[in-house]
């Protein structure tokens, strides 16, 4: 794979980072900042909160599922600061219902994790109604199955009775898929 010229940010670079995992936001701010963005970030909702209300930057991109509360709280900021915000929405948990209210509130695009920086930089630098192109390592058909089991799992306390009654699943047969290690 060649590297292909960086697309143009435009005159003003800033890019709001919103996510509670310090190590992916760590290596993303790295990433963007190569990429000629101008970065500041946030590890919880209040942070990007306050960023975006003292600071609206020109780019954001914003984890849904923050340990303080919902990311679309950030989103709804920006939009109101800065209305022609570009925005994406990163999520581990990607669902059709999700991806429609974070772009029903303003954000650009939707990407689920693990979504790297040239898929997030193309998902930003896109023009107008053009979708950027597919990723080029997309999860497998067992990996979104896995994280949906485990994203249920999580919401049920990690209760295996309710999780298996919630996914209308066999309860052994539940507690088999979480002692595998998650596929790829």
């Amino acid at each position: 794979m060649t590297d292909s010229p960086l697309p143009d940010i435009g005159p003003d670079k800033s890019l709001l980072l919103v996510d509670d995992d310090e190590p992916f936001l760590r290596r993303l701010a790295k990433a963007m900042e190569k990429r000629g963005f101008e970065i500041e970030t946030a590890g919880s909702v209040v942070a990007g909160r306050a960023i975006a209300t003292a600071r609206p930057p020109a780019y954001a991109v914003v984890d849904l599922r923050l340990e303080d509360g919902n990311g679309l709280d950030v989103v709804e900021v920006l939009r109101e600061r800065r209305p022609d915000c570009r925005i994406v929405v990163l999520t581990g948990y990607g669902a059709i219902a999700t991806a429609v209210a974070a772009v029903k509130i303003g954000a650009t695009d939707y990407l689920s994790k693990p979504a790297d920086a040239t898929d997030i930089t193309n998902a930003l630098l896109a023009n107008g109604d053009a979708l950027p192109p597919p990723p080029d390592n997309p999860m497998s058909a067992d990996r979104v199955r896995w994280e949906h089991i485990q994203r249920v799992y999580e919401l049920c306390d990690r209760n295996v009775s309710e999780t298996a009654r919630r996914l209308n699943m066999h309860r052994r047969t539940l507690q088999r898929i979480l002692a595998k290690r998650s596929p790829r």
